[in-house]
C-alpha cells in the first residue's frame, strides 16, 4: 500500500516541490550550543538544506515565503521509543497497568497481529507523527515475529514522507534466537548498507538479569553488525540493575546505547551508563501512568546523562512531544516540592527548564540517534523545521517566553508547517499530498480482524478492566522466552519488598 506523495503543482497554497523556500519573521528556536533566540527572524529552506538563519535574509529569485510572524520556528521534533504497531488500538488500554499491558501483548493476544496489522499501526503513527511535528520517530517495533511483520514494518514507514528509525524486535522470542534469523540478519544489513538518512535502523530488546544472560549473543550480533541497541531498562517487575550490571561487565554498555524508562535503577547503574556515555529515553507520561517507575530527570541531571523524550504507545497516551515535555516538567517539579515538603522545607526555585526539556525532544533526540545534522536549526543541517502558529486561536498571543510557550501552551493542533528533508508535509494546519481514507479503511479492518478474533467478551474485558477488590496475583516476569525471576522485586504475596 502506498500513500500519494505531495500534489502536483500548488496543492492548497502549499509550497511547490523543489524550490526554496523561507519562514518570513518568526521567534526562531535555533537550539544551537548557545540555545540562541532570534526575535523577527528567517530560515532559508534550499533543497535539503538550512541554507541560513538570520533577520532579512536575502534569498535566490524564486523562494517561496511563509509568513512565520507571530509564531515560533524550531527544530523538528525527535521521539525516541514508541511502538508504533500498536497506533491501530489508539486508546484502547487507558486503564491499563503495566502487567495487564504486558498480559495483552506479551503473553496473550500479541501473536495475533498480522504484517498487515503492524503495517496498519505503522502507518497512522507515522502520519499522526508527522501532523504533531514530530519529523523523526523510532519504531520500537517489537512484535516482528516473522520477518514478513518485520517487511510489512518498513514498507509501511517507508510509505509516509517522515524520518524514522526501525528499531527491530520481537518479544515472541528470545533476542538471542531472532538476532541469528539469517532473514532479520539480511533485513537488518540492507538497512544498514542503504545509506538511507530518512531510514535508521536499530536492534531492540530488553536484557532481564537473568545471570547466564542469554542475550549476550543478541548484542553480538548486532556489534558484528555495526547497529545501535535500544533497551527497556530500570522497568519495575521486568529489566533491573543487573541488566546494566551485565552489559557494562561484558562490554555492551555504549555511546549509541539507548537505555528507555531507566526508572527504577541505583546509582550503579547510572553511573555506569554515564561512564559509557549512553543516553536515556524518557518517556514520562507512560512512567508516571504505567508503573515503570519515576522519570528518572533528577538522576539524569545528577549524573550527567544525555537525553531524548519518547511517548511510548497510543494504546494509552498521545502521540505528540509537547505532551513529553509538558509530562516531564510536571512530574520533575512535583517530585522537586514533594522531595522538599518531606524534609519540611520548600523549593524556590526549579532545577528542570521548559528550555531543557525542548532541547531534549530536539538535540537530545538527534544525538541519542547519531545525528548530529539533526535536531538544530543552523545553516548546513538537514531541513527538518517545524512551525507553531495559529493565529485562531486566543492562546498564541502574547508570545513572551517561547520556550514556556511550546511546552505549557502549544498543542498539536497549532502545528501549522512540518518540513523533513526539504520536504513539505504538512501546510496551514493541513497534511500535504497524504489522503486518510485508505489509512482509516486499512486501521478499521485490523480493528475489526482483531475483536473477531479474540472474541467479544475478552475484548470488552481487556479494554475496561475490573476494579481490583482484593490484591492480584503479581506477573512475576512478562518475557515468554525465559523462565528467570527477579527475587528482590518479585517475592510474591506479602513477601514482596521494593528493590533499592
Amino acid at each position: 500500500m502506498s500513500l500519494p506523495g505531495t500534489a502536483r503543482g500548488n496543492e492548497a497554497g502549499a509550497p511547490v516541490a523543489g524550490r526554496p523556500l523561507v519562514f518570513r519573521g518568526g521567534t526562531v528556536l535555533t537550539m544551537d550550543d548557545a540555545s540562541t533566540v532570534l526575535r523577527d527572524a528567517d530560515v532559508l529552506v534550499v533543497d535539503d538544506r538550512i541554507a541560513g538563519v538570520g533577520q532579512g535574509l536575502p534569498v535566490p529569485d524564486g523562494t517561496q515565503e511563509i509568513d512565520a510572524r507571530g509564531g515560533i520556528v524550531m527544530p523538528g521534533m525527535i521521539d525516541t521509543h514508541r511502538h508504533m504497531w500498536q497506533t491501530a488500538m489508539r486508546g484502547y488500554g487507558a486503564d491499563w497497568t503495566l502487567t495487564q499491558y504486558f498480559v495483552w501483548y506479551y503473553l496473550e493476544h500479541g501473536k495475533k497481529f498480522r504484517p498487515q496489522d503492524i503495517a496498519a499501526g505503522n502507518r497512522l503513527a507515522a502520519i499522526e507523527s508527522l501532523d504533531a511535528g514530530v519529523t523523526t520517530t523510532v519504531d520500537w517495533s517489537h512484535n516482528l515475529h516473522t520477518i514478513e511483520h518485520g517487511e510489512a514494518a518498513l514498507e509501511a514507514l517507508r510509505s509516509v514522507p517522515g524520518r524514522f528509525v526501525l528499531a527491530y524486535g520481537n518479544i515472541q522470542a528470545g533476542p538471542w534466537e531472532w538476532t541469528a534469523d539469517p532473514a532479520v540478519r539480511s533485513l537488518l544489513e540492507r538497512l544498514r548498507d542503504d545509506a538511507d538518512d530518512r531510514m535508521g535502523v536499530q536492534v531492540a530488546f530488553d536484557v532481564t538479569g537473568d545471570p547466564a544472560f542469554p542475550e549476550k549473543a543478541a548484542f553480538e550480533v548486532a556489534r558484528d553488525l555495526g547497529i545501535p541497541v535500544t533497551t527497556h531498562a530500570g522497568v519495575w517487575g521486568a529489566t533491573n540493575d543487573d541488566g546494566i550490571r551485565l552489559m557494562h561487565e561484558h562490554g555492551f554498555t555504549t555511546p549509541e546505547t539507548v537505555y528507555v524508562h531507566a526508572s527504577t535503577l541505583t546509582r550503579d547503574s547510572y553511573q555506569r551508563i554515564a561512564a559509557t556515555g549512553g543516553s536515556i529515553s524518557v518517556a514520562t507520561e507512560s512512567e508516571c501512568s504505567a508503573g515503570q517507575g519515576h522519570a528518572p530527570t533528577e538522576q539524569v541531571l545528577q549524573y550527567g546523562i544525555p537525553v531524548s523524550l519518547s511517548m511510548d504507545t497510543s494504546v494509552w497516551w498521545s502521540g505528540d512531544m509537547f505532551s513529553a515535555m509538558r509530562a516531564t516538567l510536571n512530574a520533575d517539579r512535583m517530585a522537586e516540592h514533594m522531595d522538599a515538603h518531606l524534609r519540611g522545607d520548600t523549593i524556590t526555585h526549579l532545577r528542570l527548564r521548559a528550555q531543557q526539556v525542548v532541547a531534549w525532544t530536539t538535540r537530545g533526540g538527534a544525538s541519542a540517534l547519531g545525528r548530529d545534522d539533526l535536531g538544530s536549526l543552523q545553516e548546513g543541517k538537514k531541513a527538518d523545521v517545524v512551525l507553531v502558529k495559529n493565529d485562531a486561536s486566543p492562546v498564541s498571543f502574547p508570545l513572551l517566553n517561547p520556550y514556556g510557550h511550546v511546552v505549557f501552551q502549544a498543542q498539536r493542533g497549532d502545528v501549522h508547517t512540518v518540513v523533513v528533508d526539504g520536504r513539505v508535509v504538512k501546510y496551514d494546519g493541513r497534511l500535504v499530498g497524504i489522503d486518510l481514507a485508505p489509512v482509516r479503511r486499512e486501521v478499521e479492518a485490523t480493528v475489526e480482524y482483531l475483536r473477531a478474533e479474540i472474541g467479544e467478551e475478552a475484548w470488552q474485558q481487556g479494554m475496561f478492566p475490573e476494579r481490583p477488590e482484593a490484591e492480584a496475583e503479581i506477573l512475576e516476569n512478562p518475557y515468554q522466552y525465559t523462565d528467570y525471576k527477579d527475587e528482590s522485586k518479585r517475592a510474591g504475596g506479602e513477601e514482596r519488598v521494593l528493590g533499592r
